[in-house]
């Protein structure tokens, strides 16, 4: 349970920032789109920035990409481990889009990236929304990484040994030369 505790209180600067910037996007508070260091630090304007895409999208799925997003948001820190589901041990790349996907949309998607890539509606650049799943070929093989797009060119991941649950910009070089195409799941069951 402490542990549970511990990554709570990380990750509420990131809900409360999420949170704010919907709430602004959809004109029912003010943005703050200044980074707070005492709050969140320089990622609070990926908050805002990821809220914003979310208010973008038609209002029935809204409230259903922001549980999705904001629990995505709130396993930022939790380590990498090979093979990991859960919070507690730690996730993968598949594991911790399982796992969202699982708690926060009802939907069992397969355990790996390759399987998840072979559901969906594929989805080009120019069209990506919040919640859609993003893969790359980061082990010499098509697929074999995956994250969940925030908006505005950014996605959330569990990205390798060593390192735990962050936020990337897709248009950083390494992950634009590996990047093997989009799928959106959230029509599926």
């Amino acid at each position: 349970m402490a542990g549970y505790h511990a990554r709570m209180k990380r990750a509420m600067p990131w809900v409360l920032m999420l949170m704010t910037g919907v709430a602004a996007a959809q004109g029912l508070a003010p943005a703050n789109t200044e980074p707070n260091a005492n709050v969140a630090g320089e990622r609070a304007e990926d908050a805002v920035v990821a809220a914003d895409a979310i208010a973008k999208l038609p209002s029935e799925t809204n409230a259903r990409i922001d549980n999705m997003l904001i629990h995505a948001l709130s396993l930022i820190g939790v380590k990498y481990q090979y093979g990991g589901n859960s919070s507690e041990k730690g996730f993968d790349c598949s594991g911790f889009v399982r796992h969202v996907f699982a708690e926060t949309m009802a939907m069992d998607l397969p355990r790996s990236s390759y399987g998840m890539s072979r559901l969906g509606a594929p989805v080009g650049k120019g069209a990506l929304q919040p919640g859609d799943l993003l893969f790359y070929n980061t082990l010499k093989r098509h697929f074999s990484h995956v994250a969940i797009y925030l908006g505005e060119g950014r996605f959330v991941h569990a990205p390798s040994r060593g390192k735990s649950v962050e936020i990337v910009d897709m248009t950083d070089a390494y992950w634009v030369k590996r990047f093997n195409g989009a799928r959106r799941m959230t029509g599926e069951k």
